[in-house]
């Protein structure tokens, strides 16, 4: 089983794991470590990139992307890379850059849509991003360009109280337990899952929620809506970038 670091702590930059299995049987190898601060995917959010180091020597391995299979988390390595071998002890290190905006744009994104459920109640039927840039679906019949304006406002203004942002597991009978902590219109969590665990940006929103966030929403500065469009009869979507 992978210890994954960024469940925990999104801040951790890299890691020393130990190398427990390795594929080669397709063009891309792909490694398994006992520890890892990669970021799998899942919930909209993107796997994170970056390397193995090899502390012995300096010897680099580019990882293209990560994803989970069962307990464990799968690095993926360039096509024709030689892996470092089972048993080896590694440094996993993040694309800082790219993570910390995956970071900044997740929590813009828990912004909007605390807001929207606040003042609108609409509840989330998707989402995706990118670093920097997002795009979330809403129960909305109608949307124009005099509400999305409204919205941007009041998701700076949130963004602006610096408000903390925590991360908590908490046992799956207490996290049920809380109104409208599933967010979105269909309960996404598996059924046999023990434990949750919750997003909360401090008097605004909490939910459901397994990526990576800031801990505080002034890191993420202001946002600006870039586009809205129906994407059917109550289903609108906006989408967002962070302006810096």
């Amino acid at each position: 089983m992978t210890e994954v670091v960024p469940y925990h702590d999104a801040y951790t930059r890299s890691a020393e794991g130990r190398v427990t299995a390795v594929d080669s049987s397709g063009p891309a190898p792909l490694v398994v470590l006992d520890r890892t601060v990669f970021y799998p995917g899942g919930g909209g959010q993107p796997a994170d990139s970056g390397a193995l180091v090899r502390p012995a020597d300096g010897r680099r391995w580019a990882v293209r992307s990560a994803r989970r299979a069962g307990p464990d988390v799968v690095h993926e390595l360039e096509p024709g890379e030689e892996a470092p071998p089972v048993g080896e002890t590694v440094t996993a290190e993040l694309d800082w850059a790219r993570r910390y905006a995956l970071m900044r744009t997740h929590t813009a994104l828990h912004a909007l849509c605390g807001v929207v459920w606040r003042d609108y109640g609409a509840q989330v039927t998707g989402g995706n991003m990118d670093p920097g840039a997002g795009r979330m679906d809403f129960e909305f019949e109608r949307m124009s360009g005099e509400l999305v304006g409204e919205i941007e406002s009041k998701v700076n203004d949130e963004l602006g109280a610096a408000r903390d942002v925590r991360v908590n597991v908490l046992p799956r009978d207490e996290a049920f337990a809380i109104p409208d902590l599933i967010r979105t219109k269909i309960n996404l969590l598996p059924p046999g899952i023990q434990e949750v665990r919750t997003i909360e940006i401090v008097g605004l929103d909490l939910q459901a929620d397994g990526g990576t966030h800031v801990a505080n929403t002034r890191e993420v500065g202001r946002i600006r809506v870039v586009g809205y469009e129906s994407k059917g009869r109550i289903n609108k979507r906006i989408r967002i970038e962070l302006e810096a």
